[in-house]
This record gives structure tokens, sequence and C-alpha cells, in this order.
């Protein structure tokens, strides 16, 4: 009888424990649930005096700018392509705070064409451009017709969202091989095209955009691309330190410079950059892609450069997608790989594609780029990307802190504080069993079950 009544002891008091529960959104390709909430994890005050994964509050790492897409004119022209109410609804969804949205709160723009136009173009493609040596005649011109009234319309959902603008190509005429694919920036032309982006940056702000940040050129050393440049690292040096940062400074304009935009696979050209003192003031930070190389690279620029920082601006989901394989390299890498590397963004590519995967330029614009959905007409089709980042973007606010929180094997995970103070956890089960584990911070303490390839976001 006395143990009857310590084993009926033990089960009132644990019945007593405060609890609490995690919203708990799934995607799991294997059994068809696509970002679907499932019933709230149950934690409890109960001590575990060790778990699988323990999340530690009290070691902080960087702020987290926000997560997205870039809005190429092919994204713009597909929306446009909609009847206004069902683009609105994507949009909304895409864009909103609403329960069905998924809250995207950081976009990249090209500055001019990307490969993902329907061709190559500046904003200063006229009649004697080089007698021009104001600029007087640049203008954003097509991007008037299909980014920039889809931009708009973003706004009014999201006043707050960040944009980045990245070139692809300086004018044609500024370049060596007077082409918009491949080709130098001439010396001569560098305070010209320092005053090109300047004019970018105002004449967006007279629409009503805010140019958070600016890299200098996409993929610097991929020249095959239309349009394209090759940009060697002490090149792209000397054009910020004696060209853009003297003329951001001169025209008030606020902007980050950013540098690189590349694969992981050389870090050594943003640390060099980094590396010049006089170059370095004017310089925000670096950014990557994962063509090449590994994430883990983005730590090297910061350990480096602590002072600066990093970002995750570009990764392409290849047509037609492979939802179980996607969802795991990408979460793996770029959801959490990035910002346990430092990364204050993660973007995906580009927002939206069509069944045909156009539009996209001549000599070399991707023709396998896969949105994070597709349109045709009226209908929406969401795709891997759309997942990858549905499952930060909608819970990781920007001004989110990244905390600690150890990996054990097959189960990569990266949490984050939020600025309301919850406490957001993304996991990956990239184990071949079905793994059932236990959590833990400095409060509460819970388990879960993730099935094999599964994503899981806890909001604690």
């Amino acid at each position: 009888m006395k143990y009857l009544f310590y084993f009926i002891l033990l089960i009132i008091i644990g019945c007593n424990q405060p609890k609490t529960e995690a919203e708990f959104r799934l995607t799991d390709p294997k059994n068809g649930i696509l970002f679907e909430n499932q019933p709230p994890i149950v934690f409890s005050k109960a001590n575990l005096e060790a778990a699988d994964i323990v999340i530690d509050g009290s070691v902080t790492y960087q702020e987290m700018d926000g997560f997205g897409f870039t809005l190429s004119q092919g994204s713009a022209i597909h929306l446009l392509g909609m009847n206004p109410n069902s683009r609105a609804e994507i949009l909304n969804e895409l864009f909103g705070n609403e329960e069905n949205s998924i809250n995207v709160s950081y976009l990249r723009l090209s500055v001019a064409a990307s490969d993902l136009n329907e061709y190559a173009f500046s904003y200063h493609d006229v009649e004697d451009a080089e007698k021009d040596t104001l600029l007087l005649n640049f203008d954003l011109g097509p991007d008037r017709n299909d980014v920039i009234p889809v931009l708009k319309e973003i706004m009014t959902i999201n006043p707050a969202i960040k944009l980045m603008a990245s070139p692809w190509s300086p004018p044609s005429w500024m370049k060596d091989n007077k082409d918009t694919r491949g080709g130098k920036l001439l010396p001569e032309f560098y305070d010209r095209y320092a005053l090109y982006l300047v004019k970018y940056i105002q004449q967006m702000a007279e629409e009503g955009f805010t140019i958070d940040a600016l890299t200098i050129q996409n993929e610097p050393l991929h020249p095959g691309n239309n349009p394209s440049l090759l940009m060697l690292a002490d090149e792209q040096r000397d054009f910020i330190k004696f060209h853009l940062g003297p003329k951001f400074e001169a025209n008030g304009i606020k902007t980050k410079i950013i540098i690189y935009d590349h694969n992981a696979d050389r870090p050594d050209y943003p640390i060099s950059i980094l590396d010049d003192p006089e170059t370095k003031k004017f310089i925000d930070g670096s950014a990557f892609h994962l063509y090449g190389g590994n994430i883990e690279a983005l730590s090297e620029v910061h350990k480096a450069h602590p002072d600066k920082n990093l970002y995750f601006t570009e990764q392409w989901v290849g047509a037609p997608g492979n939802l179980p394989g996607d969802l795991a390299w990408h979460t793996k890498n770029l959801t959490i790989g990035a910002p346990r590397n430092w990364a204050k963004t993660v973007l995906e590519w580009n927002l939206s594609s069509a069944p045909d995967l156009k539009p996209h330029t001549d000599r070399g614009g991707c023709d396998q780029c896969l949105g994070a959905v597709t349109i045709k007409t009226d209908s929406v089709f969401r795709n891997p990307a759309y997942y990858v980042i549905a499952h930060v973007s909608k819970y990781v606010l920007p001004g989110s802190i990244r905390i600690d929180s150890n990996e054990p094997d097959g189960l990569p995970n990266v949490a984050f504080k939020r600025p309301d103070g919850k406490i957001v956890l993304l996991l990956l089960n990239e184990s071949k069993d079905v793994r059932t584990f236990s959590i833990k911070n400095n409060e509460w303490s819970g388990t879960m079950t993730l099935e094999v390839g599964a994503v899981a976001t806890l909001l604690l």
C-alpha cells in the first residue's frame, strides 16, 4: 500500500506540473503533409536533466533581417497576368500575416535586367550614351511596366518588407566588350557607374521604395550569364573605395553596400576586400550563394571580420522539382545552415515561374529555374522553395535573434528568439529512421517524433 500511495502521488504531482503548448507546423513529403498545422507539442516545467536538443537563449548570435525570394521581371509578368482578385489572393498568402499567409519579409530585386527577363537591358540604353556624363537620361524604364506595379501591391500588404537590389550588368557601353554578357567594367567608367547606382536608388525612392541593401554585382565570377559581368576582387575593392563609397556619402545614400554575392567556394574574395581598411569602412557585409562550396565558409568570413554582416541571397530549385530531396537539402544548408553560419537573410531564387519556365534571356538565361510558385493563368501551384521559406518566414520575424542549440546526429536545427520573446525551433530529420527525441530550454521540456525527411517548425 505504501508504494501504491507514492505512485499515485507522483501521478498527481505530474498532472499538476505547469504546461505550455508549442505550435507545430509540419511538412512531411512522404506522407503528403505540406506545411500543415499539427496537434501542439506539450511542454512542461518538469526538468529533464538531459535532452537531445538543448536550446540556450542566453547565448545569442546575429539579428535576422528576413526570409524571401527574388522578384524578377518574369515573376512580375506572371502575377500581372492573373485577374486582380486571384493576384491579391496569392500576394496576401505570400506577404501577409494572416493565418493562411507565410509572411515573406525580404525581397531581392535586379538592378535593370536579370537573366529571368525577356531581354537584357539597362536603365541607360540611349543614343550617344557616353556623351551623357551626368546620366540625365537614366530611367527605370521597363521596370515601370511590371516589377514596380507588383512591388507597389506587395508594399500595401507588407509596408515593412526589406528590399535588396543586385545588378547583373552595367550598361553595355561601359564595358570592354560592349555586350550585356560578360566583359569587364572599363576603369574610365567606374565613377559613371557609381552615379548610375546612385540614380537607381534615388529613382526607386521617388517611386516609394527604400533600397535597404545593394550588392555590387550578382555572381561577379560568372561572366557566362546574360546579362553578367566579370568583376575580380581587386576591381570590386577599388570601385567601392574610390567611387561608390564616396558617391554614396556625397549623395546621402544610406543603402548598405554588400560585396561578393557569389558562391561559398571563394570566401577569399570578400575577405581580401574587407582586409583593406579604406574600403571596409563603406561595407556592411558579404553575400553568398551555394552553387559551389560549403555553407560553413560563411563562418570563415565572419571569423576574419566579425564586425561585418553576412547574407544568403540566392539558391535556385531546378525544374521540375523534387520535394523530398529539395526540401531536405535546402532546409539543411540554407534555412538551418546559413543562419547557423551567421547569415542575416535566407533568400531562394525566383518568386514565381510559368509552366514553360519563361521568360529568360537568350545566350545564358536560366531555362530551368522553378519559382516558389508556378502560375498558370489564375491557378497557383506551390513548389519546393515555397515550403522551404514558409517554415521560417511565417515564424521568424524580422528582428529575431538566433540563439544557441546543439545539433544531434541526424537532427539539424536552428533556434531563434523573436522580438515578442517567443522561441522558434526549425528541425529536419535527415536520419534513416523515424526519430523520437527530447527538447528543452531553461524553462520547458518536451518530446516529439519526426518521420524521415520531415521538416518541422515549433513556436514556443
